[in-house]
């Protein structure tokens, strides 16, 4: 997917800084995946949901109840079939099979990294989460532990790409912004002299 990227300046002394390659969802056909999609990660989850109640349903606490009736369920034509296959296959490969779609149902298929720029306190970066799950990877680095905002050139396979990194005082590596989506040169330059502009305001 292509990336885009989104510069915020909400005050004089804060810069923002976000790259995504998530879709933007501004045609007709794109809006209606988009809800394809969620309409389609709701079923599966209520589906995952569901064969586990019909897997336990022998269970003590799966009895009936005033808002569902179980028993009327599991004899319908869906509840039937759903019991046959959960008291047909082995247990371990129908949770393997259901990890596998819940983890599909919470996967975010995209990522977003961003930069935040304070001048007088520092920057942090940002790496969302490969899923809804978890929360993202973030890492905050003082004014008085940055040595220099670059942007240096690396091979990736047989391809030179350019990378906006951070120097940090006393550490050997350098900190890689925008590490997994690595955007073009013109949108590395925007958002470096941004962030310089924003930290060191119009000093050279």
């Amino acid at each position: 997917m292509p990336l885009h990227l989104i510069s915020r300046r909400p005050s004089p002394t804060t810069a923002s800084f976000t790259v995504s390659n998530a879709s933007r969802h501004t045609s007709t056909a794109a809006k209606l995946l988009f809800y394809f999609q969620f309409l389609l990660r709701g079923v599966l989850f209520a589906g995952v949901i569901f064969f586990y109640t019909a897997r336990f349903r022998h269970s003590f606490f799966i009895q009936d109840g005033a808002f569902v009736p179980w028993t009327a369920v599991w004899s319908s034509p869906l509840g039937s079939f759903v019991c046959r296959i959960a008291d047909t296959y082995n247990f371990i490969g129908t949770a393997l099979v259901s990890a596998l779609l819940v983890y599909g149902v919470f996967k975010k298929g995209y990522t977003e990294e961003s930069l935040l720029v304070i001048r007088g306190l520092g920057i942090q970066t940002s790496t969302s989460s490969p899923t809804y799950l978890s929360k993202a990877a973030t890492r905050f680095i003082p004014t008085t532990e940055i040595q220099d905002i670059v942007i240096h050139e690396a091979f990736k396979g047989f391809e030179v790409r350019f990378y906006l990194a951070v120097v940090v005082v006393g550490e050997p590596e350098v900190v890689v912004v925008f590490p997994k989506l690595l955007p073009n040169r013109a949108k590395l330059e925007e958002v470096w002299r941004g962030s310089r502009h924003c930290l060191y305001d119009s000093k050279p």
